[in-house]
């Protein structure tokens, strides 16, 4: 009776500290006080160039050699280096970058909490007019802004994986078709 007692203990201590991270951001959209937008787990690397697979619409990236997805993508127009973060749940960039995508003070409201590596911050939330990487043309997408000190890159998360057809890795590279 006591071996199931502490078995059974131990599998809801494990499901009570596993299921909510699993649960992060699933169904969330911006609200007036909180958000949860990105994890920011970025460490440095090569950046290895989109290679357009076979087809309009599809793109595979290659691994950098800390395993991340690197590539030359288009915001609104412009040329951003991003790297594909599925744990983020928004595109994320920092309010250099906004800026120079035409959002100005007025349109960049830093009121929602988010959760960094870093830990919490401010954010804006805005709409994208639409992200681009070779043939992929995705449009409306939602994305979430911090400061400059909280984030030093462009993270591409689901708010843009989401609009695509598919996604999926193998043999080191990352498939995306839209």
């Amino acid at each position: 009776m006591l071996m199931r007692t502490v078995i059974f203990a131990s599998i809801a201590v494990a499901l009570a500290t596993q299921v909510p991270s699993l649960l992060h951001g699933i169904g969330e959209q911006p609200a007036a006080d909180s958000a949860s937008a990105t994890h920011t787990s970025v460490q440095t690397g090569e950046a290895r160039s989109p290679v357009p697979a076979s087809g309009s619409g599809r793109m595979l990236l290659q691994a950098d050699a800390q395993g991340h997805y690197r590539g030359d993508f288009k915001i609104n127009g412009k040329p951003v280096q991003g790297l594909i973060d599925t744990g983020a749940t928004y595109v994320a960039l920092n309010e250099s970058l906004a800026r120079h995508l035409g959002y100005g003070a007025g349109q960049l409201d830093f009121r929602y909490a988010v959760n960094t590596a870093n830990g919490q911050t401010k954010a804006a939330h805005v709409t994208l007019d639409r992200v681009e990487i070779g043939g992929i043309h995705v449009r409306s997408v939602e994305a979430f802004v911090l400061k400059d000190e909280a984030l030093s890159m462009t993270l591409v998360g689901m708010s843009f994986l989401k609009k695509l057809q598919s996604y999926s890795v193998a043999d080191g590279a990352l498939s995306l078709k839209q």
